[in-house]
């Protein structure tokens, strides 16, 4: 079967190659591949910055944004041929540790944790992948259009959930979400915030065409002047550039009981001058929290699911910029001014 893959340390690896159909040691699920969302990770990946391949292998199955179909399935159990369904990407460390233990491997406390197309699991990016039914997610099948996703979706139901939790520590009445960066993380969760019914303000360098038509038709303030000129204190902050200055701003202009949530990772010898003593004195006497946050457990997949379902669907289908066949993978690794998400296509149907 057809799959891309790249060798972990060597840039610009990324290739389609034959390899073996997936052993019934990874799961007694198997999922035709339907579609697989690119996204700022793979690029990474690709570029040699990280990744890790299976023990014994000297490639990787790139991709952790999947759509699929149920072709087998075991008798009897929660999933039949025809499903839709996601994969989950982390999985749990051996051990386990003690958030694994409990299903939070997203929280996972000695790093020993595997992720599907990232560290030493192989990805969906290939025709037919497998898995085991606890770490697959079946969708409502009016999902179709808009399921690949799913799993950016998850990155910010997790967001939400330990922001809620944080939030609730007190009397907490959130008016007013700042989202600093418009790309598909940014823009969902400007739509997370706007169902919970918040005055949503979404920043960005992109001055004209979808970005900004999305952040108004959803009812949200775009802003494309530096984040100290937004005009107002945000009660939540939701940073998902890794701009070093950008991050330096959202600390500054954060509110009183203020949560910036940093969801963005942040590129390599990024240099900023930071006042700690003022940063610090502001923290404390404003009850400001500053975390950080990555990948989801099942009840984040249940979550953003839920979102989906919730959302419009064509608002949301605006966000796949472009769907590339897999015969033409290439061109979904070339960037393009107007990109939001891009999927490659495995199959149609």
């Amino acid at each position: 079967m057809k799959a891309i893959t790249i060798i972990p340390g060597k840039p610009n690896s990324a290739a389609v190659q034959d390899v073996p159909e997936p052993d019934a040691s990874e799961g007694s699920v198997l999922v035709r591949a339907l579609e697989l969302g690119i996204c700022g990770t793979d690029f990474e990946l690709i570029s040699a910055e990280y990744g890790w391949p299976p023990k014994g292998r000297d490639y990787l199955i790139l991709g952790h944004e999947s759509l699929g179909v149920v072709e087998q399935a075991p008798n009897g159990g929660s999933f039949k041929a025809g499903d839709l369904v996601v994969g989950i990407v982390r999985h749990p460390d051996p051990v386990p540790c003690v958030a694994c233990a409990v299903g939070e491997w997203d929280m996972c406390r000695n790093g020993e944790y595997t992720e599907r197309g990232i560290k030493e699991r192989n990805g969906f990016g290939s025709e037919r992948w497998r898995t085991q039914p606890e770490f697959a997610v079946k969708l409502d099948s009016n999902l179709r259009d808009v399921g690949v996703l799913m799993e950016p979706t998850t990155i910010l139901a997790k967001a939400w959930d330990h922001i809620t939790r944080i939030g609730e520590r007190a009397k907490w009445q959130p008016k007013t979400v700042l989202v600093t960066g418009a790309g598909p993380i940014g823009l969902i969760a400007a739509l997370m915030g706007k169902q919970r019914g918040l005055d949503v303000h979404v920043l960005d360098v992109v001055k004209e065409g979808l970005k900004p038509e999305l952040v108004k038709t959803l009812g949200g303030t775009y802003h494309t002047d530096s984040i100290e000129k937004v005009g107002f204190r945000p009660d939540v902050i939701i940073e998902c550039t890794g701009v070093a200055p950008v991050i330096a701003g959202a600390m500054a202009i954060l509110g009183n009981d203020g949560i910036l949530c940093l969801a963005g990772v942040s590129s390599h010898n990024q240099k900023e001058t930071l006042d700690l003593g003022t940063i610090n004195r502001t923290m404390v006497l404003e009850n400001s929290v500053i975390f950080g946050t990555v990948n989801a457990n099942r009840h984040h997949y249940e979550m953003a699911e839920e979102a989906l379902l919730k959302s419009d669907r064509t608002w949301l289908s605006r966000l796949i910029s472009r769907r590339v066949p897999l015969s033409d993978f290439h061109e979904a690794l070339h960037r393009r001014p107007d990109d939001i998400k891009v999927v490659i296509e495995f199959a149609k149907n």
